[in-house]
This record gives C-alpha cells, sequence and structure tokens, in this order.
C-alpha cells in the first residue's frame, strides 16, 4: 500500500477517534468537577489541604515572583481578557474570512463564563483570608477560579483553532506549549497572590478542559470549521 493510500485512511481514523476522546475527556472532567466541588463544599479530600498549601505558598513569596504573578494574574483579569477576546476573534475572521472561527471562540468564552459564575453561585466558597492577599482585596466567592477558568479557555481555543491551520511540527508544540503554560501560570498566581485556594484553580483547569473537549467534540461532529487556511 503506497504513503498516498495510507493517509486518507489515518485521516478516516482520527475523524472517528477525536469525538470519541473528547466525549471520554468530558466526562472524566465533569466527574472530576462534581468531587473537587464536593470537597469544596464540604471541606474535605483535596481542600483540606488548602489552609496548609497556602501558608506554605506564603512563605516562599519573594519580590521578583511576586511581580511575575501580578503580570500573569493581569493578564486573566477580564477587562484584559475581553480585549484579547475581541482582537483574535477580529484576527480569526481575517484569516478564515468566515464568521466561523470568530463565532465559535466567542461562543466558548461564553459558556466559559456562565460557568464561571454559575458555579461560584451555586458553590459559594469563601476565598482565603485578607491577610495572604497581595493586591485589592476580592470580595467574590472563590470556587472555581475564573481567572484560571476563562484564560485556559481563551488560551486553549486559541491553541486549536491555530493547530487547524499548521502543518509543521514544530510549530504545533510551540503553541500547544505556549498556551499550557500561560494557563498554568495564571492558575498558580492566583494560589501565590492569595486570591484563591488550590482547589479552586484545580477546578477552574479541570472545568476548562471539560468545556475546551466539549466543543472540540461538538464542532468535529457538525463539522462547523472548514479547512483552516495554513498559518505556516
Amino acid at each position: 500500500m503506497s504513503l498516498t493510500q495510507q493517509r486518507p485512511r489515518r485521516s478516516a481514523a482520527t475523524r472517528r477517534t477525536l469525538p470519541v476522546a473528547g466525549a471520554a475527556v468530558a466526562a472524566i472532567g465533569t466527574l472530576g468537577t462534581i468531587a473537587l466541588a464536593d470537597s469544596a463544599t464540604e471541606a474535605d479530600g483535596l481542600a483540606a489541604f488548602d489552609p496548609e498549601f497556602t501558608k506554605d505558598v506564603v512563605a516562599i513569596r519573594t519580590a521578583p515572583l511576586t511581580t511575575l504573578a501580578r503580570a500573569l494574574t493581569f493578564i486573566g483579569d477580564v477587562p484584559v481578557l475581553i480585549v484579547l477576546i475581541l482582537v483574535a476573534a477580529a484576527l480569526a475572521y481575517r484569516w478564515t474570512r468566515s464568521w466561523r472561527a470568530p463565532t465559535l471562540l466567542l461562543f466558548a468564552m461564553a459558556g466559559s463564563a456562565a460557568l464561571t459564575y454559575g458555579l461560584k453561585a451555586a458553590v459559594e466558597r469563601q476565598r482565603p483570608g485578607i491577610s495572604y492577599v497581595l493586591g485589592a482585596v476580592d470580595t467574590g466567592f472563590a470556587f472555581p477560579s475564573g481567572h484560571t477558568l476563562n484564560s485556559t479557555v481563551f488560551f486553549g481555543m486559541i491553541a486549536g483553532l491555530l493547530w487547524s491551520g499548521l502543518h509543521f511540527a514544530t510549530a504545533r508544540v510551540v503553541v500547544a506549549t505556549a498556551a499550557v503554560l500561560l494557563s498554568i501560570g495564571i492558575g498558580l498566581s492566583r494560589i501565590y497572590l492569595g486570591y484563591h485556594w488550590a482547589t479552586d484553580v484545580l477546578a477552574g483547569w479541570t472545568i476548562a478542559v471539560t468545556w475546551l473537549a466539549i466543543v472540540a467534540t461538538v464542532t468535529r461532529l457538525t463539522k462547523w470549521l472548514p479547512q483552516l487556511p495554513s498559518a505556516d
């Protein structure tokens, strides 16, 4: 069998496998979110370790780390994220000459915001004490971390859209790595600055990955996105 005959078969197999994998990730993520929410509500399980972990993080604070943490948190601030979303949507339209990619991005971010505020209202978890906070005090609920959830969904969507137009493995690795590192950095900054417990941030990552898996699965099944132009 020639290489050209093998590629279509591999592509077809990938198209069948991705929705199944996405559904599996979404199911596991949903169970993980439920477990974390229960832990946060009952202050048991992983949440039982939150106070001590926060104290350990406070103990390692330094001026350079604080500057870095504040810069990372700034990226996840709502006004900044809104600007990034609008710019990314405009660039996506210019790149594809279609409203489908920007619409998908805006839909994903709207869902992310709804999950953030809905779960905060449902769980009603209090934040760490103000003595831990480096910066202005936030009186909103803690679970999940909105900075973590929304920034992870945003950078995940950007990486996903770019991935479709990148054909070189190195470029894909760079984009995916940047998205992961930014998401991790923003999440950790929320713990470092005293705005969230560790399980709030862990829940933010878990919910974000779950939502991204759902969006990716639905997009694949509905064939919402056409073949994107090359970004290499």
